[in-house]
């Protein structure tokens, strides 16, 4: 996908808190870490004292400094303060344009907020366990363990589909994401979206988004496969997302108009209310498909509706 953030790739100070998460990640770390800058600080902070999976060799072979920080005080954790105080003197040296906090502990979500209000990029990076609020907090999140393994299984099976077992409660749905994309179609007034122009789209509006979470190692593949009303077409190796026509069910548009005139006591008086309402709801919506040629037409062939001129109401018994 190359450089994400559309700019020349920013130097970045990659934070990581060994007591949230594992040392299997380094890898998956630096390769995402990649397609958005590089990395001129790497520090890790914990009480290696304990012991952790965070070994000698694998901070020698991604050049990771340690932070050692001792537990000072029972039931206060010394290593998040290490690392928040680190990040603040890094803030205001200025020494770096972006910052990469490897954790999936909540209470890092203040320091987050503090270095966007500081225009700097945040880059989080942890477990699908992650909190909300830590996600949302940053300009992008990657999941770790799913990122992690679907890279694995793709090399591995060369398949632009993974099956695995996937942690779909704490990742934007798929139906969040067709509401976003048929919004895209909207705004922009046309059935055809460069698939480049939906992922950064995506991406921007969900800090979480990544086609990877949901077991699919392409954005092309998984737009494909899952978005009921749309199909990719590549043409001379550019992608589109062309979105269906889906005619709706003549019964459950019928309920929807009489539900809606019901809301509005029994009568409205201007039928373009109803056709307004009818393509905010179903942007697709056209009265021809139904085989009239006037909204009055349509609406008189329901059974219950009276018309007179401009007004419809519902029939008494």
């Amino acid at each position: 996908m190359g450089n994400e953030i559309g700019e020349e790739k920013r130097q970045f100070a990659v934070l990581i808190d060994s007591d949230n998460v594992s040392a299997k990640y380094a890898g998956v770390i630096f390769d995402e870490l990649e397609k958005y800058g590089y990395a001129s600080c790497r520090r890790i902070y914990g009480n290696w004292s304990k012991g952790t999976d965070w070994t000698e060799k694998k901070l020698l072979d991604y050049s990771i400094m340690p932070i050692q920080q001792f537990d000072y005080t029972t039931g206060k954790n010394a290593t998040d303060m290490a690392m928040v105080i680190d990040a603040m003197d890094l803030l205001y040296k200025d020494k770096v344009e972006g910052f990469c906090l490897v954790t999936s502990d909540s209470d890092f979500t203040r320091l987050a907020m503090r270095l966007r209000e500081e225009q700097k990029y945040v880059l989080g990076m942890g477990e699908s366990k992650t909190p909300q609020a830590l996600k949302k907090a940053c300009n992008k999140f990657v999941l770790l363990n799913l990122v992690g393994e679907t890279d694995r299984e793709t090399v591995a099976g060369g398949n632009d589909i993974v099956s695995q077992s996937l942690d779909m409660d704490n990742v934007t749905s798929i139906s969040d994401v067709e509401k976003a994309i048929e919004m895209m179609f909207f705004e922009e007034g046309t059935a055809v979206l460069d698939l480049g122009y939906v992922g950064s789209r995506l991406a921007g509006k969900f800090t979480d988004f990544d086609a990877r979470n949901y077991g699919y190692s392409k954005l092309s593949v998984f737009l494909d496969e899952e978005m009921k009303h749309c199909r990719v077409k590549k043409s001379n190796n550019h992608y589109s997302l062309l979105k269906e026509e889906v005619q709706i069910d003549r019964q459950e548009l019928e309920e929807e108009i009489l539900a809606l005139i019901k809301k509005s006591g029994g009568c409205i008086d201007n039928l373009s209310i109803i056709h307004d309402e009818l393509k905010r709801n179903h942007h697709n919506f056209n009265v021809k498909d139904y085989g009239y040629k006037a909204m009055s037409k349509f609406l008189r062939s329901i059974q219950g509706l009276s018309v007179n001129a401009n007004t419809v109401r519902i029939k008494k018994n």
